[in-house]
């Protein structure tokens, strides 16, 4: 992608400059220890050093042959050839005739010259050390990249190679518009020729836009390894520090090495950290934050042209950017990568399951109709807790059960096998989860029930799985409804078959839901005939936090006729609830024995349980549908009737 030679390369794998650059100057320091310790250990004196005491006495003895006397230290030899040393006390003008006496050879020693290379030597070791340590310091500031000890103020873009996992336009699926966009843009590189012929012009910026997960860093990654030019990478974070004026000057010194690199793309992920509307933070509106943004609004498009760099930034909140920064000249395009379409899907599933090898029965798109809402990330979290499954179970392949095992787990949590639950508990689960179920079932606008099941997972004892038979982009004022009634199905289904004084708190998240539902309903799309069609509700920032409404329209008596539609629209939710179960209280123990027999039905096995009163299910739990039987009890046989008041099912209260 760029010449080998180029200084912006990142080092090659393995080599480590700090790492280098230590083991130079710690190699210097052993081998200046070394000759020190040789130059010292030159003149030191062989052999066992002794008293002058003892000296004298063997003198006297008759063991010494021979000995040099120097002003500081005496040595010599003894009778049996080994040798010693001594150090002589005073000036003992004795010796001499005391050596005479015992017939012992003696010479004087001269004085010693002083080693001036080891004298230099030692005493420069120190400035020696100094200069090096310096001479390290001055070549890290010089560094670019911001990898220097002083560096904070280089750029923290890091140039994409193909040694990193090269990322082509056939890894990325199910956006097609969006990569499509983007594809002009590589074309314009690889031929400005054919778009400038006609006056075209190379777009300066592009921004992608969408939830988590829908790809954005993929295409810009997408994009780096079709486009053949150098390919910077940066996120909106690494601009901004405790100091005023780092981020600024770390925008000038990326736009620096993309000059360098012309033709290139650079990208910024999380634009949002660094490029949000001006004059809206708790601070002046001289901070770093603000600088930085200045900075790089007049990088893109200032006086400078900076010709042949394409910025690409990526961010999921795009109501938060300043919009100079928005603006044609800057960011020319706009590139919405939506949640992908059930087509998408099959298309994404297909690309993650190259990878894993799949069982005959795999269908992707039946996968791709169960998974309404999935982003690209979590249909790859998908295949991947199949894989999981597959291999917790000893299989060789990753069959179609394992791809439904994992789908439930993603949307509705792990299941807690291991939770004790009271046989009470479990027919009041079982109860509310039939109301839920058989309030849907009546409801013509409702989704129909992909799954009902009372093993506890994740926060919830049971669960109505409902899936859309297509995708779905807007909601109608009949399935509001008609979700209202649901939702409180379950509440209903406890009162009417244990009693007002029974009802659980387990509907506290029905609860939450309907009265979220019903405040959506009345404050912002104009569903309440005594409001009208406007809103009372938007999202603010600021000290009620991120994400966070605040009624804007909102008076003493506005406020309380908001309240009481939203009430009216719950409890009439309530009453379609009440009425259906009423109606239908047989089929309510129905639905809710078999599920204490079988803990999980499907959805076209609630119908088949609704229509003809009995379930057609195998004896053993081998095949797709096989049963998960309840702790301590066994799989009913086929076709086994459930009476409207089996034995195991309380009576109405």
């Amino acid at each position: 992608m760029s010449d080998q030679n180029d200084p912006n390369q990142p080092p090659p794998e393995g080599q480590n400059p700090w790492v280098k650059q230590l083991m130079i100057w710690g190699g210097i320091f052993l081998a200046l220890l070394l000759v020190v310790s040789l130059f010292s250990n030159a003149g030191q004196p062989q052999g066992t050093e002794i008293r002058y005491s003892d000296f004298r006495e063997q003198v006297q003895e008759g063991k010494i042959e021979s000995v040099q006397l120097g002003e500081d230290i005496i040595t010599g030899t003894y009778k049996n050839g080994k040798a010693f040393t001594a150090i002589p006390v005073g000036s003992d003008t004795e010796i001499t005739g005391l050596l005479e006496d015992n017939d012992v050879k003696f010479t004087g020693k001269p004085r010693e010259q002083p080693n001036m290379l080891l004298y230099i030597l030692l005493n420069s070791l120190p400035f020696l050390l100094i200069l090096g340590i310096a001479f390290f310091a001055l070549r890290q500031v010089q560094k670019g990249g911001g990898g220097g000890a002083m560096g904070f103020g280089k750029s923290k873009a890091k140039l994409l190679t193909e040694r990193q996992g090269r990322v082509t336009f056939e890894d990325v699926a199910g956006i097609d518009e969006a990569r499509e966009e983007l594809q002009e843009i590589v074309e314009f590189l690889k031929d400005p020729q054919r778009f400038s012929k006609l006056g075209g012009q190379i777009p300066k910026g592009a921004l992608l836009v969408g939830s988590p997960g829908t790809g954005k860093t993929l295409l810009a990654r997408a994009i780096a390894g079709e486009a053949g030019v150098p390919f910077f990478t940066i996120s909106g974070s690494d601009f901004v520090e405790m100091f005023v004026g780092v981020g600024a000057s770390r925008v000038r010194d990326m736009f620096e090495q993309a000059k360098k690199n012309s033709p290139c793309i650079v990208f910024i992920d999380e634009i949002d950290a660094v490029g949000r509307s001006r004059g809206h933070g708790l601070g002046n509106s001289n901070d770093e934050r603000e600088q930085t943004l200045n900075q790089l609004l007049v990088e893109m498009d200032g006086f400078e042209a900076n010709e042949g760099i394409i910025i690409i930034a990526a961010t999921n909140r795009p109501d938060v950017l300043d919009p100079a920064l928005l603006r044609p000249g800057r960011f020319d395009r706009q590139v919405v990568v939506p949640v992908p379409d059930i087509d998408g899907r099959e298309k994404i599933l297909g690309v993650h399951m190259k990878k894993v090898p799949l069982a005959p029965d795999v269908n992707p798109r039946t996968i791709a109709r169960g998974t309404p809402g999935f982003s690209g990330a979590d249909l790859a979290n998908l295949v991947n807790e199949a894989a999981l499954l597959a291999a917790r179970r000893n299989k060789r392949l990753v069959a179609m059960q394992e791809f439904e095992d994992a789908k439930d787990k993603v949307m509705m949590g792990a299941e807690r096998r291991s939770m004790v639950m009271t046989e009470d508990e479990k027919k009041m689960t079982a109860y509310h989860e039939a109301g839920h179920a058989l309030v849907s079932l009546n409801e013509p606008a409702s989704d129909p029930i992909h799954k009902a099941t009372i093993i506890p997972r994740g926060r919830a004892l049971g669960m109505v799985m409902r899936l859309p038979e297509r995708d779905s982009y807007s909601y109608h004022r009949d399935k509001m409804h008609a979700n209202l009634a649901v939702a409180m199905g379950g509440r209903v289904a406890e009162d009417i078959i244990f009693g007002h004084d029974k009802v659980s708190s387990g509907a506290s998240g029905d609860i939450q839901y309907a009265t979220d539902l019903a405040k959506n309903m009345v404050t912002k799309w104009g569903m309440s005939e005594k409001l009208g069609p406007l809103q009372y509700e938007q999202q603010q920032e600021g000290y009620l936090g991120m994400g966070q409404s605040a009624r804007t329209m909102a008076g003493a008596e506005t406020n309380k006729l908001i309240d009481s539609e939203i009430k009216r629209l719950v409890e009439e939710g309530l009453k379609r609830a009440t009425d259906i179960l009423t109606e239908q209280e047989d089929k309510l123990h129905l639905l809710a024995q078999a599920l204490l027999e079988y803990e999980t039905l499907t959805g076209d096995e609630i119908n088949t349980l609704m229509e003809g009163g009995s379930i057609d299910r195998p004896d053993t739990p081998s095949g797709p549908t096989a049963a998960r039987p309840t702790h301590g009890s066994a799989i009913p046989k086929a076709g086994k009737r459930f009476g409207p008041k089996g034995g195991e099912a309380p009576q109405g209260a």
